[in-house]
C-alpha cells in the first residue's frame, strides 16, 4: 500500500461512496455507462496533450495553457492529471471540466421582503462537494510544484458555466481530509454498499456492487422495503459471436470485426461496440491484431473443437480483484464453506430438473417426482461433499432415465436406448446436450471473469489443472434451465433432422447446418427473460448467470450470509 500514489480524480469523484472508490481504486474495476461515455466526449479535446509551442509561449500578457498536466506529490502520495491549467508566470489556475450541472442552492429571501413579493428566491450555482475536493487537491499539487494558486475553475459543460472556486485554507484542509479518508478506506475490507441511495440508479458499477441485493440478503427479516429496486437493465443487447465456417478468417478494421472466407471474401462486418464474446469452432483463424483489440475491449475468446469440446478461453487481464481472489482461496479451503456453497448449487439443480420433467413429460411417474424431491431435501442435510455428490447422482439418474420422455418423435427412444453418454456422444440428443454444456461452460467462465473470480478454484467440482471447476459449479442450476431446455426446443420444434448429424464409428457430431440450428435455439434460450424468485425482478438467463457469479463473490467476502440460486416455479 505504501508504494501506491493516489489519483486525485478517483479520490474526489468516488470518495462519496466508499464501496465505489474501493472497486475503482483498489480492485481496478471499471464499467462504462452512458454517463461515462458522455464524459469522455466532453474531455476529448481538453485531454489532448498541449503542443510544444503552446507550452513554450513566454508571452506575459496571455496565460500559458497546459492540457493533461500530470503532477505527483511524494509528500501526500498523490498523483493528479489536470484537465487544463492556465499559468501566468508563477500563478496557476487549475480548470476541471465536468459534463453535468452544478449544484443549485435556493437563497432565503431577505427578512424585510413582503410575502406577496413577485420575485421568487434566487438560485445560485455551487460546486458539488466532490468537485471541490478534486480542484482542492489539484491546487495543493500545483503549490507543491512551486506555483501560487488563488482560485480554481470548474467548467460545467451542460450549462457552459465557468464556476470560480477560491482556494483557501478551508478548501485545502477539506481536500486533504478526504484524501486520508480514501486511503483508510482502501486499506481495509471492501465497504458494504449504500442503503436505498438514489445515486445507485446512475452508477455504472451498480451491477457489480449489487447494493440492494446484498442488503436484502443481509436483512435478518426481509421486508417489502428491502426488495431490490429494478436497476438492472432487463435486456442484454450485446452480440455473442460464434464463428464456425471452416477456413474463415477474422480480423479488425477500424471499429469492426471483419469475417472473411478462405478466399478473402467478406462474410460479415460486426461493430466491435456491440460484441460481448467470441467463440471459434474448429479451424477458424483469428489475427493477432484482432486478439489485441478484443483483449483491450475486455472481450473473452473461446476456442471450441468442431465436436463441441472446449479447448481454451483467452481471458483479458482486467477486472482482476486481489481481494476477491484471496477470499475465494481462503474461504474454499474451509470444508464447511465448500459444503454450504455446493449444497445451494445442487439443491437448485435438482429442483430445476424436477420442474423441467413435470412441465414436459406427459406421463411422468409420481414416484420419480417424489424421489427427486427427497434427494433435494437430503442434499440440504449432507455432511460431506461425497454424500452430496451421491444425492446429486441419484437425482441425475432419475432425471436422465425419464429425459427421453420429454422428446417428440423417435429422438427420445434412441436417447433412452443409449442413456446419457458424453465421450463420444452416440446419438443426436447426446451430441446436442454435450454441445450445450460446452457453451454453458463458456458462459459461466465469462460470468466469473466479470465477478473477478478464478474459474479453476471450485467447491463441488474437484480442482485440477485445466478444469474450470468453479464454472462447472456455477452452471449446475442452469443446466436444466438453459442447456436442457434449448435441446428440447431444438428437437421438439423440428429445427433439426437426421441430415443435421454425422454418425461415424467415432461417435455422432453436428454438421455445419446442424450447428447453425443449434446456436439458434441456444441463443434464444440465453436471451429469454426470467424472474428471480427472491429478488423479484426479471433478467435474461445470461445476465442472471452474471448476477449469480457476483453474489458468489459477495458471499466469499462475507458480505451476504446466504446464497439464493435461481429455481423456476
Amino acid at each position: 500500500m505504501d508504494e501506491e500514489l493516489w489519483p486525485a480524480r478517483n479520490v474526489a469523484e468516488h470518495a462519496y461512496c466508499p464501496r465505489l472508490f474501493y472497486f475503482m481504486q483498489v480492485e481496478g474495476v471499471f464499467l462504462p455507462s452512458a454517463d461515462t461515455e458522455q464524459g469522455k466526449a466532453v474531455h476529448r479535446r481538453v485531454d489532448r496533450p498541449s503542443a510544444a509551442d503552446d507550452e513554450d509561449d513566454e508571452s506575459s500578457e496571455k496565460p500559458k495553457t497546459v492540457r493533461s498536466l500530470v503532477l505527483t506529490s511524494q509528500v501526500h502520495r498523490l498523483t493528479a492529471t489536470l484537465d487544463l491549467a492556465e499559468i501566468t508566470g508563477q500563478v496557476a489556475v487549475p480548470i476541471e471540466y465536468r459534463k453535468g450541472r452544478p449544484q443549485r442552492a435556493t437563497l432565503v429571501p431577505p427578512p424585510d421582503q413582503p410575502d406577496d413579493a413577485e420575485d421568487p428566491p434566487l438560485s445560485t450555482p455551487q460546486p458539488w462537494p466532490t468537485d471541490r475536493v478534486q480542484v482542492g487537491l489539484q491546487a495543493i499539487l500545483l503549490e507543491e510544484a512551486g506555483y501560487t494558486v488563488h482560485e480554481a475553475i470548474l467548467y460545467y459543460a451542460s450549462e457552459k458555466l465557468r464556476l470560480r472556486i477560491p482556494v483557501d485554507a478551508a478548501l485545502k484542509s477539506e481536500a486533504l481530509a478526504m484524501l486520508e479518508t480514501a486511503k483508510k478506506t482502501a486499506t481495509g475490507q471492501r465497504p458494504l454498499p449504500l442503503v436505498n441511495d438514489a445515486r445507485c440508479f446512475r452508477c455504472s458499477l451498480q451491477p457489480l456492487c449489487l447494493p440492494d441485493e446484498v442488503n436484502h440478503q443481509r436483512a435478518i427479516v426481509p421486508t417489502e422495503e428491502s426488495i431490490p429496486r429494478k436497476m438492472w437493465p432487463p435486456r442484454d443487447d450485446g452480440i455473442h459471436v460464434v464463428a464456425q465456417r471452416q477456413g474463415a478468417r477474422i480480423g479488425v478494421s477500424g471499429m469492426a470485426l471483419k469475417v472473411k472466407d478462405r478466399d478473402g471474401k467478406l462474410i460479415q462486418d460486426i461493430p466491435l461496440a456491440n460484441v460481448e464474446s467470441l467463440s471459434l469452432l474448429g479451424p477458424v483463424q483469428l489475427s493477432t491484431q484482432a486478439l489485441h483489440v478484443l483483449a483491450d475491449r475486455s472481450i473473452p475468446v473461446a476456442f471450441v473443437s468442431g465436436a463441441g469440446r472446449a479447448i481454451t478461453v483467452l481471458d483479458p487481464l482486467d477486472s482482476v480483484s486481489a481481494a476477491v481472489r484471496k477470499a475465494q482461496v481462503l474461504r474454499l479451503e474451509d470444508p464447511a464453506a465448500r459444503i454450504e456453497l455446493s449444497c445451494a448449487l445442487v439443491i437448485a439443480k435438482i429442483l430445476n430438473q424436477r420442474k423441467l420433467l413435470q412441465r414436459n413429460h406427459p406421463a411422468l411417474p409420481e414416484s420419480a417426482v417424489a424421489e427427486m424431491l427427497r434427494q433435494a431435501e437430503s442434499a440440504a442435510h449432507a455432511k460431506s461433499l461425497d454424500a452430496l455428490r451421491g444425492h446429486e447422482g441419484q437425482a441425475a439418474a432419475i432425471y436422465f432415465e425419464h429425459f427421453g420422455g420429454m422428446l417428440k418423435g423417435t429422438w427420445g427412444g434412441e436417447f433412452q436406448a443409449n442413456g446419457r453418454q458424453r465421450r463420444p456422444p452416440p446419438d443426436p440428443v447426446n451430441t446436442a446436450l454435450s454441445f450445450a454444456y460446452t457453451m454453458l461452460t463458456h458462459e459461466a467462465v465469462t460470468a466469473l471473469r466479470l465477478a473477478s473470480l478464478e474459474p479453476s478454484i471450485g467447491a463441488l467440482h474437484v480442482t485440477r489443472p485445466g478444469r474450470p471447476a468453479l464454472a462447472l459449479d456455477l452452471m449446475e442450476p442452469f443446466r436444466p434451465l438453459v442447456a436442457d431446455s434449448a435441446v428440447l426446443s431444438l428437437f421438439n420444434r423440428g429445427e433439426v433432422r437426421d441430415g443435421h448429424f454425422l454418425k461415424t464409428a467415432a461417435g455422432c457430431a453436428f454438421t455445419d447446418a446442424g450447428r447453425t440450428a443449434f446456436f439458434g435455439a441456444y441463443g434464444r434460450r440465453m436471451d429469454d427473460i426470467v424472474r428471480h424468485h427472491v429478488f423479484e425482478y426479471r433478467l435474461s438467463y445470461r445476465r442472471m448467470m452474471v448476477l449469480h457469479a457476483r453474489m458468489i463473490a459477495a458471499w466469499l467476502l462475507g458480505e451476504v450470509p446466504t446464497l439464493a440460486f435461481l429455481t423456476t416455479r
